[in-house]
């Protein structure tokens, strides 16, 4: 059930992450469970639970072994730590941020794990 919204996110399923990563479901649960992947309902209230593709490296990224983004546990912590929701942790992190030029996902992805670091210190709620 992949589904692509307008920014161009692609958002996944879990068995679909799970078949991504080479991973059995309850390994994607665990992910999730641990804050090293983070996802949320589409739509509704009840709409699917998915997780964004920009959470996960994959063979396409250059990714040695598949796996959640490495900054990304320490980063979800951070920001509920700073009183985010899942949510609003998922929404900041795919938003685009002018002092990055790009999402936190994306300046995750290249590496500037600090920067990101720094800007969750100034956003917190």
């Amino acid at each position: 059930m992949t589904v692509n919204d307008p920014s161009g996110t692609r958002w996944y399923s879990l068995p679909e992450v799970a078949e991504l990563l080479d991973v059995r479901l309850r390994d994607v649960r665990t992910l999730l469970r641990d804050n090293a992947l983070a996802g949320t309902r589409r739509g509704q209230e009840d709409g699917p639970f998915l997780i964004p593709g920009d959470f996960l490296l994959t063979a396409d990224d250059g990714a040695a072994k598949p796996g959640p983004v490495p900054s990304l546990r320490g980063t979800l912590i951070q920001l509920t730590d700073s009183g985010f929701t899942t949510e609003e942790a998922v929404r900041w992190l795919l938003t685009e941020d002018p002092q990055l030029g790009t999402t936190p996902i994306g300046a995750l992805r290249a590496r500037r794990i600090h920067e990101v670091r720094r800007l969750v210190q100034t956003v917190a709620i």
